[in-house]
């Protein structure tokens, strides 16, 4: 008869490589991971579901105490008692909830994002916005039907955020795990696990903001020019440089070179992690003359377009609420960088590769980049002062 109880050696617990959890008997199991580790589980049902206390990495925690530790908590639940429950009233660690989880997780990660919005939207998809529901789940507890429920709402409207964010939730549960907190499949896998549940994205709708058509800018301009505010000066800015929102709410003056012509954001920046460099027309030079007579701040780390509170930069709905007022529906600023793109494709003869390059696109593929080692700048340039040009010939 095969046995119940300790059917695991000691030499078996050293030298087993293949992933997943091998039985020991009487609630113990020991889990290797897919990248080597060893860990020693107990897992056991409480009201109608399966929940699993970390004893330890096998490393540290022989096969004997192990088995010791396991009896302990059998014992326990003979008594009616819970074993996390009980290790968390001694004072021992327990399972933190999703959201505790992610608050430490977020707090040993975020030196890693390359400027506040990444921070923003990690804390904002993870956080009331999108993850509510399993806030106050046990870490370890979260399946893939709670992954769902948060996914499939948003899977058709929002994808490009909710591929986003489910790949956000799968490296919180991958750290999880790596902690000794999960085991299991990671329940926001793609590739063999969610790609089955949930539909193919739908192709080319990355990117594709809502745009002003070329022809108006010139009118919309004309109209920026008319109100007395830093956010117009900001907005008629980011569309004579053809950059992105961020781009222009974070720049600092120490950025700009007004000699040479030129504002060079640093690769942390970017949106590709490449330093870029943009040719600044008469009309961009005209504004930052503008604002750097309203500066408050003599330092070179100030930000050019400041927000209401000292030390902050504008406010990133700035533009958006810009143009409320304005009465300007069914665009977003984004859209103004796909203006400059469809002004350049159709109404002049500039090559696609200096288009692409003004907008900071990489062309090419790896081989191309390599031997590409100038940015075109005075080329661009051109390009530049023809789009301030055609944007400005209504005022």
């Amino acid at each position: 008869m095969s046995r119940t109880i300790h059917r695991l050696t000691a030499q078996f617990v050293k030298s087993v490589t293949k992933p997943g959890r091998h039985a020991d008997g009487g609630n113990l199991y020991l889990y290797v991971s897919s990248n080597g580790g060893h860990r020693w589980v107990f897992m056991y049902m409480r009201e109608g579901r399966q929940r699993e206390a970390g004893l330890g990495s096998a490393r540290d925690v022989k096969l004997a105490d192990a088995r010791e530790k396991a009896r302990e908590m059998r014992q326990l639940l003979l008594n009616g008692v819970d074993p996390i429950d009980a290790k968390a009233t001694k004072g021992e660690p327990s399972i933190p909830t999703f959201l505790q989880f992610v608050d430490t997780f977020m707090d040993s990660i975020e030196t890693g994002f390359r400027n506040e919005k990444h921070r923003h939207q990690w804390r904002q998809t993870l956080g009331e916005a999108y993850c509510a529901s399993i806030h106050s789940k046990k870490i370890d507890t979260v399946n893939v039907e709670d992954v769902l429920r948060i996914l499939q709402p948003h899977w058709s409207t929002k994808q490009e955020t909710a591929s986003r964010l489910r790949g956000r939730l799968e490296r919180v549960f991958d750290a999880a795990k790596a902690k000794g907190l999960r085991t299991g499949e990671n329940p926001a896998r793609w590739k063999g696990n969610l790609k089955e549940l949930l539909p193919a994205r739908q192709k080319l709708q990355r990117g594709h903001q809502p745009a002003m058509p070329y022809a108006e800018v010139p009118a919309f301009v004309s109209a920026l020019r008319t109100r007395q505010a830093t956010s117009a000066l900001a907005l008629e800015f980011l569309i004579l440089t053809a950059c992105r929102a961020g781009e222009v709410y974070g720049a600092t003056w120490v950025e700009f070179d007004i000699e040479a012509k030129l504002w060079t954001i640093p690769a942390g920046r970017m949106k590709a992690g490449r330093a870029h460099r943009v040719p600044l027309t008469a009309r961009a030079l005209e504004i930052l003359t503008t604002v750097n007579e309203l500066r408050i701040s003599d330092s070179s780390t100030a930000y050019v377009f400041p927000g209401a509170r000292l030390g902050k930069p504008m406010s990133n709905v700035a533009f958006s609420k810009l143009m409320e007022r304005m009465n300007v529906e069914g665009v977003v600023p984004h859209g103004f960088r796909s203006s400059f793109r469809d002004w350049c494709g159709e109404c002049t003869k500039f090559p696609r590769e200096l288009a692409e390059g003004c907008l900071a696109h990489v062309i090419g593929n790896a081989v191309e980049q390599a031997y590409r080692r100038g940015d075109a700048l005075e080329k661009r340039r051109k390009v530049m002062d023809a789009w301030a040009q055609y944007v400005g010939s209504k005022t």
